[in-house]
């Protein structure tokens, strides 16, 4: 059997993995095949680099599950359903998102995503929460997201907060 910790592990890098799988079935297609193929060859190879990429950015940041509550993503929209009531913020109004980590406990640092926007309360998620791993597809909807303070705020030691993302303030003229 496997170890719980390299199981863990390797669940963690899956989406890597099949990038790779997916890069090495181009590379292999685009020396061996010729014509329209070769075309669809490179396509493949674009998928597994964006595969790759994709899973290497959600890989850096740890999720650890059973946490309270579960958040899901629809339609440009980020729903958190908690233990106390939920809340639900659309990603066209957000102003600013947050990671904020809390002291250390046993069972590693308490990190949270916090999201602000205009007129309403700030929606505070557990980073441990089931489904928190769609925030990642959900932020690339934003532009200029900062993934590297994402992932510096989950291997902090010490409280912090992290931006990750502010809306850029537009005067009136």
């Amino acid at each position: 059997m496997i170890r719980p910790e390299m199981r863990d592990f390797l669940l963690r890098w899956r989406e890597v993995g099949v990038g790779l799988i997916v890069l090495i079935l181009g590379v292999y297609w685009a020396f061996t095949v010729f014509g329209f193929l070769l075309y669809f060859a490179f396509l493949v190879i674009i998928a597994g680099l964006a595969i790759i990429w994709g899973g290497f950015r959600r890989a850096r940041f740890p999720v650890r599950g059973g946490g309270a509550g579960l958040v899901e993503v629809d339609e440009r929209q980020i729903t958190y359903f908690g233990p106390r009531g939920g809340m639900a913020v659309s990603i066209d109004g957000l102003v600013r998102v947050e990671v904020e980590t809390m002291p250390q406990t046993p069972s590693g640092p308490e990190l949270y995503w916090v999201f602000y926007t205009d007129g309403a309360p700030a929606m505070r998620i557990p980073g441990n929460a089931a489904g928190v791993s769609a925030l990642f597809d959900a932020l690339t909807a934003l532009p200029g997201v900062d993934y590297n303070a994402a992932t510096a705020a989950a291997s902090a030691t010490e409280p912090g907060v992290y931006a990750i993302w502010g809306k850029e303030l537009r005067r009136l003229h």
